[in-house]
């Protein structure tokens, strides 16, 4: 895999280009941009609208690759288990329960995490454990999955599991950022502060999905092999049963895929097929559209994907009036494939 730096001199304002508009009642109500890239079979650029060459946060899309890091430093979870470390899950009891059975592997609990502290992202389970008295906590937080499988490897390795495993010069975290030119082909141009607390990296967007690939493609290695397995095998620990990034695993054979916030989403099957966005303005309506027709532009079959997956409804007085539609060379790139 060749070597390459993300340009984070790249102007982000002229980076991105129109890629799906909002109609109500027959009109464009709003225009989205986009940045997207979509690799081949061989790993080449097979279409990409805006540079993909723009460095971004890939935010919770960066969970697999981190993830990579971990079972490389002794990580040893189930597949389920695997799946939930790389996730942003609802925080539904089944979530919450698996943290708690990561740290119980190594003789730990709950009180061991240090994520910001939250109450579930899933709305309906938000509603019935508030109505239960419930507060936030680190646990229903959604990265409290990938925060257990920190501390789970600190403890494995011999590292330190107190909070200083958020430190950006942690063994832990050292070995996620040291790891990263192996699986993007490029090094991290910055280094933030997660919402969660964790590090987050900077990449270019076509080195997140090149990231991808390698993982889903075996090129990473027996620990990629897994996670790519574990995530479309339990697609309902990375996110939840009603949520885009479940759906599309559970309606595409072998698919890998892990959504981030403000607007980001990749995607990898094993035959080296791979997809990276980020809508411009962080607003996540757009990305579905956008997604669908990245893949379908691909050669890939959605037909057995729920429809939901990829609905961006607008509602007038609670009824259906428009719609979040790819347009220009995204929805040709698309047209072109059927």
């Amino acid at each position: 895999m060749g070597s390459c730096e993300p340009d984070s001199s790249i102007d982000a304002m002229s980076a991105y280009a129109p890629a799906a508009v909002t109609t109500r009642s027959g009109v464009i109500e709003s225009i989205h941009h986009a940045v997207l890239v979509v690799l081949d079979r061989e790993g080449r650029i097979d279409f990409s609208i805006g540079d993909p060459n723009l460095a971004v946060f890939p935010r919770s899309s960066m969970k697999p690759l981190q993830t990579h890091a971990m079972l490389r430093n002794g990580l040893n979870v189930p597949d389920d288990l695997l799946a939930l470390v790389c996730s942003s899950h609802d925080g539904r009891p089944m979530h919450v329960d698996g943290v708690r059975r990561i740290l119980r592997s190594v003789g730990l609990d709950e009180s061991t995490l240090a994520n910001t502290a939250d109450l579930p992202l899933d709305e309906i389970e938000n509603d019935r454990v508030v109505r239960l008295g419930a507060v936030p906590t680190s646990l229903q937080q959604n990265c409290s999955g990938k925060h257990a499988g920190m501390i789970a490897t600190c403890v494995a390795a011999g590292w330190s599991h107190d909070p200083s495993y958020l430190f950006v010069d942690h063994p832990l975290q050292r070995e996620i950022t040291e790891g990263l030119p192996a699986l993007a082909g490029e090094s991290a141009t910055a280094i933030g502060v997660d919402g969660c607390g964790a590090p987050a990296h900077v990449l270019s967007l076509v080195g997140l999905a090149r990231a991808f690939r390698a993982l889903a493609t075996g090129v990473a290695g027996v620990e990629g092999e897994r996670i790519r397995r574990a995530m479309s095998d339990h697609p309902e620990m990375v996110g939840g049963p009603r949520r885009d990034v479940t759906l599309l695993m559970r309606g595409i054979p072998g698919l890998m895929a892990k959504d981030g916030a403000e607007g980001v989403f990749a995607v990898a099957l094993p035959d080296g097929r791979a997809v990276a966005l980020k809508v411009a303005d962080g607003a996540n309506r757009a990305r579905p559209p956008l997604m669908r027709s990245a893949l379908v532009g691909l050669g890939i079959d959605v037909s057995g994907v729920d429809p939901a997956a990829f609905e961006s409804t607008i509602l007038g007085h609670g009824a259906p009036v428009g719609e979040v539609r790819s347009v220009g060379a995204l929805a040709e790139y698309a047209e072109g494939a059927t």
